[in-house]
């Protein structure tokens, strides 16, 4: 039976909304892929009673508990003395996290204040986690079988605490078998339509395989796990199954498990030496942002014209005026003008337009809000494709700049 896991963030921040948990989302995943399952997570405020309770709960529930937050050197920062409260011991000087702390401020040229050097002080019954990018150590208990895991809220500084030290500790004490993930990533289909093409093969897996459907912004990824002692044969298993289920859903599959479209699209773009420019009015640049988060894209991105206004599009990518007035800058004839014009300005290969009403406000009763044109343009072709999004400007930008790419990726097979 998997191990089970409960996550605590500490802190009013996160409550407020101030700050994004970023971290029990990174945890839940790494333990995911160890094979612990992870039964809740919990965020509790800058409050004795509230921690002293969440501790009490998850050492009732769980066989490992990690902690996040609250190891500072401040009055709020609570979490310390509350375990050695929690585990009815004493805090003690730890000479072992004094050095590390006392090091890490020579290191940096800074003094060391007493309130630092009171982060070296832990409870008696913790053994010490070395924190190599902070001055909070990390803490490990085991009590009654159970371990209780503290950690900064520091992200990178937990980050390289779990990675480093507590995830092998971990997959030593409570890992037996393997756990295997097959991520596929589809765009350009709709979480029903798609379960609905592979739904013979979905309806006779194999029992010791899982099937889970994660949408987001126009993709969805299908999530094949399976366990069992065997990795080898776990992966051979779910290769069949991939391998059932291309043939009915090629069309819509971009990539595997980390690949991202705008990375797919780059590698595209360089197998068959094409360049790229962008002609963007209601992404903004989203578009340009996505295509150079990607290392090496000056290989094959030119640039962006912006064209927000519509004295931008006429003069810097040829759009012609009277197709504006007539059919508006929000239609097929104006995005189709965008995408050659910034191919031609921009001596590129490809030309990539959106042009919409990304709202909240600026919809008519023929161009609603979420009413969206996008275009891909070579020397041989053209082609232009009308979105009808939502009202939420922030998911009309995120929607429009992956169908875009898909769009690109899409035609780019026919150069």
């Amino acid at each position: 039976m998997r191990a089970k896991a409960i996550i605590i963030s500490i802190g009013d921040e996160i409550l407020y909304g101030q700050t994004l948990d970023t971290n029990s989302h990174w945890i839940s995943g790494e333990l995911d892929k160890v094979g612990i399952k992870v039964l809740k997570k919990l965020t509790i405020a800058d409050n004795r009673n509230e921690i002293l309770e969440s501790f009490k709960q998850a050492k009732e529930e769980a066989d490992i508990v990690l902690i996040t937050g609250g190891l500072g050197p401040t009055t709020d920062d609570l979490t310390k003395p509350l375990l050695a409260e929690f585990f009815g011991v004493s805090m003690v000087m730890n000479e072992d996290a004094l050095e590390e702390v006392t090091q890490l401020f020579a290191r940096s040229g800074r003094e060391m204040s007493e309130a630092n050097r009171g982060q070296a002080e832990l409870p008696s019954n913790c053994t010490k986690i070395t924190n190599s990018l902070g001055t909070a150590p990390g803490m490990w208990f085991d009590e009654e079988n159970i371990i209780f895991i503290a950690m900064p809220g520091v992200p990178y500084e937990m980050k390289r605490m779990m990675e480093l030290t507590l995830l092998p500790k971990l997959v030593e004490r409570y890992v037996d078998g393997v756990i295997y993930h097959k991520v596929i990533k589809t765009i350009g289909i709709p979480e029903s339509k798609l379960a609905a093409k592979i739904a013979e093969v979905a309806d006779n897996l194999p029992d010791t395989i899982k099937l889970a459907y994660l949408p987001s912004y126009g993709q969805v990824k299908l999530r094949l796990t399976s366990t069992g002692p065997d990795f080898q044969q776990l992966k051979f298993e779910t290769d069949k199954v991939v391998k059932a289920m291309l043939p009915l859903i090629e069309t819509y599959v971009y990539g595997y498990d980390d690949d991202e479209i705008e990375a797919v699209i780059g590698s595209l773009l360089m197998d068959r030496n094409c360049t790229l420019g962008t002609a963007e009015s209601c992404t903004g640049g989203n578009v340009a942002a996505l295509i150079t988060s990607v290392a090496g894209s000056s290989r094959y991105y030119q640039g962006s014209i912006i064209s927000y206004d519509n004295r931008i599009k006429i003069e810097q990518l040829n759009v012609n005026k009277e197709l504006i007035h007539s059919h508006g800058a929000v239609s097929e004839e104006v995005v189709c003008q965008m995408a050659n014009g910034v191919r031609e300005r921009l001596g590129v290969d490809i030309g990539l337009a959106t042009s919409g009403i990304a709202g909240p406000d600026g919809g008519t009763a023929d161009k609603p809000v979420g009413t969206i044109w996008i275009a891909y343009a070579d020397k041989d072709k053209t082609i232009a494709k009308k979105l009808q999004l939502t009202k939420d400007r922030k998911l009309n930008i995120t929607f429009t700049s992956y169908a875009l790419l898909n769009l690109l990726r899409l035609n780019i097979f026919s150069i």
